[in-house]
């Protein structure tokens, strides 16, 4: 099964589907893995970069075919923690170059918001990361990077959903050329007794997180669902092979008025 992907603002490819690795160890990595998914995101604060280390080496793919994010912790905020918090994710990784690397949260400065993404600025020209974002970043503190500093940032990672749409977000976005990526997609799981989630999955014989994700993808914004559930991990991937209607995209866009 093919899944569609987004070109970012530099040239880099990237799946507009990944897999979300909080609270999962290398088993469910493995499991995604093995079922298709070529875009991983881990993050320093949860602590299982090794895991997915193992779980990458151990699956017999290319390097180049598997797109790895991974994200600087709050506490490690400002130009050198930051420098030195990448390289120890980067060891822990087991990789030479990380895919994409994000600020995971913003400072409550903007002068330190500055600081931590000039880092992240030096080691995309260093060359160590083909892609740098931020995550849960405002307009407001987007506007900071973009007057203050060179590079545009590549992606904004931010809590998404039918029910919370973050539609002058993801406009901001587009205005500036950052890719959307959706956290908690599935509203975690809040969204999948909904009436109107369950009707349009029974009426495409689908999941209703199968429906939630298609709407994602349909708008054209990077979803990464997460499970430990071998079954869910599968699931959450097979949503290549059909579309939503018009009607059904209304429907669901709805339930964000």
């Amino acid at each position: 099964m093919t899944i569609p992907t987004t070109t970012l603002n530099n040239g880099v490819t990237m799946p507009r589907l990944g897999f979300g690795t909080w609270r999962v160890g290398r088993d469910a990595v493995a499991t995604a893995l093995e079922t298709g998914y070529r875009c991983l995101d881990t993050a320093e604060m949860y602590r299982n970069e090794t895991d997915v280390a193992a779980a990458l080496a151990a699956s017999g793919l290319d390097r180049a075919e598997v797109f790895v994010t991974t994200k600087v912790w709050n506490d490690h905020h400002g130009r050198q923690s930051t420098l030195d918090a990448f390289h120890a994710s980067r060891r822990r990784l087991g990789l030479d170059v990380v895919d994409l690397y994000l600020i995971h949260w913003p400072a409550a400065s903007d002068s330190v918001n500055v600081e931590t993404w000039r880092a992240l600025e030096q080691l995309y020209a260093d060359g160590v990361v083909r892609a740098i974002g931020v995550s849960n970043f405002s307009p407001a503190q987007l506007d900071v990077l973009l007057d203050a500093c060179d590079v545009v940032p590549a992606v904004n990672q931010i809590e998404l959903h039918p029910a919370r749409p973050r539609v002058a977000e993801r406009a901001h976005h587009a205005r500036h050329g950052i890719a959307t990526q959706a956290w908690a997609p599935l509203a975690k799981g809040a969204l999948l007794t909904h009436p109107v989630v369950t009707a349009i999955a029974d009426a495409h014989a689908r999941t209703p997180a199968q429906v939630v994700l298609r709407w994602h993808l349909q708008h054209g914004i990077l979803a990464i669902p997460r499970s430990a559930t071998p079954e869910r991990i599968r699931g959450n991937f097979a949503v290549a092979d059909f579309a939503l209607t018009s009607r059904d995209m209304a429907a669901l866009d709805a339930l964000g008025a």
